[in-house]
This record gives structure tokens, sequence and C-alpha cells, in this order.
């Protein structure tokens, strides 16, 4: 059902994959909009045993997009350096392929709002009240991974390959 990536050589360890996952701070975002376009919208997220978790508004563009169509698709970039003179840039990126719920038992809103609020303000004081103030407004997103790949550029790649040689 996935394409497989071309440049073979150029794709990421799985483990490294997740890393930059676990270790971003925000990705795109993007889903079957309006008239066919495609809507796509930078989010924060958290990355948690095979999910991602967003919070949103209880209406807008996105939630639409998504009760026509859960399928969807999540870009992080790790790096991106711009090497001028050699016409190049140095980058690293994950995309992810699945599917979007919206949450609605309580109990799974509140657990993934904690896990976003934790990654942002880790030992934060304050955020269950935060949560129960904000509770009433809150959405919050989950899409399952069903297919994850990373992908670096030739040069980290090259560099990958001179550091773990097979």
């Amino acid at each position: 059902m996935f394409r497989e990536m071309r440049r073979k050589r150029q794709l990421l360890p799985q483990e490294e994959a997740l890393a930059i996952l676990t270790r971003a701070s925000s990705g795109v975002l993007a889903a079957a909009g309006d008239g066919g376009y495609p809507y796509a919208v930078p989010l924060s997220f958290v990355y948690r045993e095979g999910k991602l978790y967003f919070h949103c508004a209880k209406s807008g563009h996105k939630l639409d997009a998504l009760r026509r169509c859960p399928k969807a698709s999540f870009c992080v970039v790790d790096q991106d350096q711009v090497v001028p003179e050699k016409y190049t840039t140095l980058y690293r990126s994950v995309v992810a392929f699945g599917t979007v719920r919206i949450l609605t038992e309580e109990a799974e809103i509140r657990r993934a709002a904690a896990c976003l609020g934790e990654k942002y303000n880790p030992g934060g004081e304050g955020l269950q009240q935060e949560i129960d103030r904000e509770f009433p407004a809150l959405c919050m997103l989950e899409f399952t991974i069903e297919h994850l790949t990373g992908k670096e550029s030739r040069e980290l790649a090259r560099l990958r390959e001179e550091k773990n040689p097979e």
C-alpha cells in the first residue's frame, strides 16, 4: 500500500525516525481539504507508543477535513542546513502516514493533553489546572502511524555510513 523509498541509501533507520518524532517540537499535518485541495497545517505534537497527539479547537477546517477522510500524513523536518557554496542542503526529515481519530472519552482526552503539556513544560506545575481550565474548549486528535520513513541528504547518509560501516 505504501511506496518504498526510492533512494534507499538515504533511508534513516526506524529508530532514528522515531527519535526525530520524540525530539521535534512541531510538524505539518496534511489532510484532504475542501474542494479536493490538500490542507496542510503546522502543529505542535507529542509522540507516544506509535501514535501522535495534537490539540485543536472543536471546529474548523482541520476537523472538517478529518471527519470527511481520517487518512493523513505528518511531516517533521529535523535538520535543514543550506550549504550555499555546494548548492545543497543538509536535511533530515520524517514522514508518517496514518489515520486520525478525534478523541471523545474524557479520560483519553485528559491523558493526551497531559502528555502534550509534559512534553512542552516537563515537570511544570499547574498542568492539571490548565487542562481543567481549557477542557471545555479542548479537542485532542490521535494519529495512529501506519507507515513511517525518515530520509536524510546524501551527505549526511555518507557520514552515517562512514561512522557505521557494515
